[in-house]
This record gives C-alpha cells, sequence and structure tokens, in this order.
C-alpha cells in the first residue's frame, strides 16, 4: 500500500509541478494531494517536500493558515470558468445535462475556493 501512495504522490507531484507552467492546470490542490499521499507512506519524502524552498512553501502556508492569497484565488476561479465555457461552447455543444454538470461543478469549485480565507501579506489590506 505504501508503494502505491508513494506512486500516487510522484504523479500528483509531476502535475502539480506541471501546473506552475501550465495555465489550466492547478498547482497548489496537486502539491496538498502530494503532502497527504506522502505523510500516509513516507516521512522523508513529506518532510523533503514541506522543507523544499519553493514547493515547501505552498504547502506549510496552506496548512498552517488554511487561507488562499487573493490573487491566487482569483486566477484559479478565472482560469477554471474559462476552461469550463469553453468546453461547454465547443466540446460538449448540444448535450444539455453535460453541460449542466460542468456548470454545477464550476458553481461549487468556486464556492470552495472563495470559502478558504484571504491570506495576507504584511502591509496588505484584503477582505
Amino acid at each position: 500500500m505504501k508503494i502505491s501512495l508513494i506512486f500516487l504522490g510522484m504523479i500528483s507531484l509531476g502535475l502539480g509541478i506541471s501546473g506552475i507552467f501550465l495555465p489550466v492546470l492547478p498547482t497548489t490542490p496537486f502539491l496538498l494531494l502530494t503532502a497527504f499521499l506522502f505523510s500516509r507512506s513516507s516521512k522523508g519524502l513529506h518532510d523533503k517536500l514541506l522543507n523544499h524552498k519553493i514547493l515547501g512553501k505552498y504547502i506549510r502556508d496552506f496548512l498552517n493558515e488554511k487561507a488562499i492569497p487573493l490573487r491566487i484565488k482569483v486566477f484559479s476561479i478565472s482560469i477554471m470558468w474559462i476552461a469550463i465555457l469553453c468546453t461547454v461552447f465547443f466540446a460538449v455543444n448540444g448535450i444539455l445535462w453535460l453541460q449542466i454538470l460542468l456548470f454545477v461543478i464550476a458553481v461549487s469549485i468556486s464556492i470552495h475556493i472563495s470559502s478558504y480565507k484571504t491570506k495576507r501579506y504584511n502591509g496588505q489590506k484584503c477582505c
């Protein structure tokens, strides 16, 4: 079981790193999934991930504060809606039940992301 979790964690890590460069692929959710999978399978990999000089900050910030920076909230929701709307109008045009399902998923994810506190940086005034 541990080997399977490590394997899934590596896939999730790869997707998370890819998300840094690909605008449609989210980074933080995959890094959080990686941290979860590594925490269940390998303390060494989990510690290495949390202490990574670049990736570790994303994960530690979210785990410690349960907050998302406003810029990331806006970017994530915007990219998701662009992708969903493109899919609805171009890929599944005419399949009403699938269009409705995608719309419901987009609304649900938007509400979920918005429900997290907004991370404040020193001197930043925000919501």
